[in-house]
């Protein structure tokens, strides 16, 4: 059995909660529902959660902070349960990609997106990235204002379809494969 650290990127309080750049917390909450994780418990500046996946142990996190913040919570859990860099799993909001697809990256740079910044500079680069699309306003002026809004009525069917399928096919991406959870989410 292994342990995985999953953590969500998002911003703390009610007024964020429906945003595009909280894609990362909404994946959270989605995988501790469909896998039964323990009650959340404050700790380490962040929500912590257990539960299993394939065998694994898993600490489902989200850093309480705001997203620029993130790495210094992020780095203590990390730290405390003892896991190493190859198995740390970040969930984050990226604009390159249009809302519903999704990548699979380790390591890279931050390509901008300010709580990757702060990670980086806590833990290090090599984790495991899964990067869920938001689409982009077309203007790199218009960002700021469109990570922050919240996901039009329209969007919501597809954004709860790539959450979901990113929680139903994550043991594949536990195991080690990849590619696997890829095409297993893309085909959902």
């Amino acid at each position: 059995m292994t342990n995985f650290l999953i953590i969500g990127l998002g911003n703390p309080g009610n007024v964020y909660t429906g945003n595009r750049h909280n894609i990362g917390f909404m994946a959270i909450d989605r995988i501790i529902a469909d896998y039964g994780f323990s009650k959340s418990s404050l700790k380490f500046g962040g929500s912590v959660t257990e539960g299993l996946i394939g065998g694994n142990k898993i600490f489902a996190f989200k850093p309480l902070g705001y997203m620029n913040i993130s790495g210094t919570p992020s780095s203590e859990i990390a730290r405390f349960y003892k896991i190493p860099l190859k198995d740390i799993i970040v969930i984050h909001d990226d604009l390159d990609l249009a809302l519903g697809k999704l990548r699979v990256k380790r390591g890279g740079s931050s390509g901008g997106h300010n709580g990757l910044k702060s990670l980086d500079s806590h833990i290090g680069v090599d984790y495991l990235r899964i990067r869920l699309g938001i689409g982009h306003p077309g203007d790199k002026d218009l960002v700021s204002d469109y990570v922050l809004s919240d996901f039009r009525k329209e969007e919501t069917s597809t954004l709860h379809s790539i959450i979901q399928a990113t929680s139903s096919h994550l043991g594949l991406l536990l195991a080690g494969d990849e590619a696997g959870f890829m095409n297993k989410v893309s085909l959902s």
